[in-house]
């Protein structure tokens, strides 16, 4: 059995695990680009200040053993409710990886799936009879009309951030959620001593966890949308009815009609983003002390103009913002259109009618197996985390991919 992962982040680097442990004989191929395995966006960064958003008792990577990662973290000095700093997050996932000896690991970055094989850009193909596709979130771009103000790749190997960080003058981050707090603490880091201007249409940030979390609401959640957002309002505390809603999250969205789910992501998906994921309590604290000394500003608007360094935000309660900035900075958050993505993979994927997009246009289609669906072939493919998002919509957390990263594992090696 010859089994290819493209991506070795969170997603990738599980699946790698969990197919050696379901399958020993198995020959496991982990293709990463960046050249950096067990990383990804999210565990990539060295920030000291770049915290987990979940409790280390709720990490385990291993979806058979819910304890893992608290234990790993317990011989490192934290207790079970704290949040990691995730460059040590990293650490315990290339611990993982290391230990699957028969995971192959390649450079290189895949760009089409040809009979029987996986092709790198380099030449090189790679046989396989599955191939699991796990490339992570795909990175969005501010408009063009940001020009040389733009910093596009926030977490890019490059150093803009720093860069711009250093350089002095204004800074707007284009975006106000989870990108945008790591943003300002590795500004605030960096020794930046000028003035933050954090921007999206509604002015929304990540609520903070709360200690000690509150007891989910028990029974099963109403399945109609707006029974669905009663439901969640009149929970006491809130926390604890958004909490409620994790184990049943799948089931719900695709209990869902079309319509709902629409409604749903022109109407409430802000406000579930910060609800939902949200941030530790020391960060919040961070960005909370950030504001009250006007350090940062979070403005509620919308992007009027750009022209030469001087951006206009049109105010959502009404009058206008002009600022000159000396960099502006995409905190907006992944593509949310997978048609959009520049992917090579992905882009041949589609083009050639392997894969489709699901109806919303989030990611690929995929079956309750995360099998991808589009025409026959060889090898047969498989997509995990956030490509699935129009499947199973939370899946873009180790809590949530876990069980999906086993579920395909267990897939492959009954083959």
């Amino acid at each position: 059995m010859r089994v290819a992962i493209v991506g070795a982040g969170y997603s990738g680097t599980i699946a790698a695990v969990e197919l050696a442990r379901a399958a020993p004989g198995a020959e496991i191929v982990l293709i990463e680009k960046s050249g950096r395995f067990a990383a990804g966006a999210a565990y990539g960064t060295d920030s000291p200040g770049h915290l987990l958003n979940v409790r280390a008792r709720n990490m385990s990577a291993l979806a058979d053993d819910p304890d893992h990662f608290a234990r790993w973290a317990a011989g490192r000095g934290f207790g079970p409710d704290a949040y990691v700093p995730r460059r040590l997050y990293r650490l315990y996932l290339a611990g993982l990886l290391d230990g699957a000896a028969a995971v192959r690991r390649v450079s290189g970055e895949a760009v089409a799936v040809e009979d029987g094989a996986v092709a790198l850009a380099s030449g090189e193909r790679i046989g396989c009879d599955s191939l699991v596709l796990a490339g992570g979130n795909f990175p969005s771009r501010l408009p063009e009309r940001f020009g040389a103000l733009a910093i596009d790749d926030p977490w890019g190997a490059d150093g803009a951030v720093a860069q711009a960080a250093a350089a002095g003058g204004d800074v707007l981050l284009v975006g106000t959620g989870l990108t945008m707090v790591d943003m300002a603490v590795s500004l605030e880091e960096a020794g930046f001593a000028g003035r933050i201007t954090a921007c999206s249409r509604r002015g929304l940030v990540p609520r903070a966890h709360v200690s000690p979390p509150p007891t989910p609401l028990a029974g099963r959640p109403p399945a109609r949308l707006a029974a669905l957002v009663r439901h969640v309002r009149t929970g006491a505390p809130w926390r604890a009815a958004v909490d409620g809603l994790r184990p049943h999250s799948a089931a719900l969205w695709r209990g869902l009609e079309e319509s709902e789910r629409r409604r749903f992501l022109r109407h409430l998906r802000p406000w579930w983003d910060v609800h939902r994921h949200r941030i530790a309590p020391e960060a919040a604290t961070r960005i909370g002390t950030m504001v009250d000394s006007g350090r940062l500003e979070v403005v509620a608007g919308r992007i009027a103009a750009v022209e030469d360094g001087e951006v206009t935000i049109a105010r959502r309660g009404g009058g206008l913002l002009r600022r000159r900035f000396a960099a502006a900075i995409n905190c907006t958050g992944p593509e949310g259109q997978v048609g959009r993505t520049r992917d090579p993979l992905i882009r041949q994927l589609l083009a050639t009618g392997r894969a489709r997009p699901d109806r919303l246009g989030l990611g690929l289609d995929v079956d309750p197996a995360s099998r991808v669906i589009g025409d026959e072939g060889s090898p047969t493919l498989y997509a995990l985390g956030p490509l699935t998002r129009g499947a199973f919509w939370e899946i873009v957390a180790v809590p949530d991919i876990r069980g999906q990263a086993a579920g395909v594992a267990a897939a492959i090696a009954s083959l």
